[in-house]
């Protein structure tokens, strides 16, 4: 199976997953009215464990570093950023439109695919940006996509801080049990002569379920 068939064959299973990953129920809803902090630990869990948008942009980060200490270096600051704006954004009740900053995501995952196929070396002839400082970046917008989800809850009025950290311990939580798996995966691949074609097929499908994704968020939006 050549490249373009390999990653069709992912898109096409994939993207309705994508599409629909992590959204609000009404079962979590009733998990948070009943339950208390750790409610909205797991329930964040959840949510970053399902959240493939979150997950496609840090395999794409992952494909591009060596070592575990960059890998942890990395993540941490994607983690920072996402915390700044998911913390910050719900407590102060910064709003915006759910489909446009799930738009954004979506293009955060194509940047990082076509990045890695190296593609500003070849139609732009230059470096492509610093990759930490766009992590950070990319991390503050994610982290305000998390809190139009936690905004779209009902959280009572009381211990509002408290239940803002506790979603947020559990987004880590699931960021990380999440990526064990894929670290694992990939650090192994490395040493397997498919390397090279399991890398190009992985980030076209990130190119491609990026675009995918930015065009049902801007349908939603001008639908809805």
């Amino acid at each position: 199976m050549n490249h373009k068939n390999q990653f069709s064959t992912l898109l096409f299973i994939f993207l309705p997953v994508l599409i629909y990953a992590h959204g609000v129920s009404a079962s979590d809803q009733e998990i948070l009215t009943n339950g208390g902090l750790l409610a909205y630990i797991w329930v964040g869990a959840k949510h970053m464990v399902t959240g493939y948008d979150h997950l496609l942009f840090l395999v794409g980060v992952i494909f591009y570093l060596d070592n575990f200490r960059d890998i942890v270096k990395f993540v941490t600051v994607f983690t920072i950023g996402h915390s700044i704006t998911l913390i910050s954004a719900t407590l102060l009740g910064i709003q915006a439109n759910e489909h446009l900053i799930d738009a954004v995501i979506a293009l955060s995952v194509l940047y990082k695919g076509f990045e890695n196929l190296g593609g500003f070396r070849h139609f732009f002839k230059v470096k492509s940006p610093n990759l930490l400082f766009m992590v950070f970046i990319f991390g503050l917008i994610h982290g305000f996509g998390l809190s139009t989800r936690l905004q779209s809850f009902d959280m009572g009025s009381g211990q509002i801080l408290a239940k803002i950290v506790s979603f947020n311990v559990g987004v880590e939580f699931g960021q990380i049990l999440a990526l064990i798996p894929i670290v694992f995966i990939i650090s192994k691949w490395k040493a397997f002569r498919s390397y090279q074609t399991f890398y190009k097929t992985a980030n076209w499908f990130l190119v491609l379920a990026g675009i995918g994704l930015f065009i049902f968020q801007m349908y939603m939006y001008t639908t809805h």
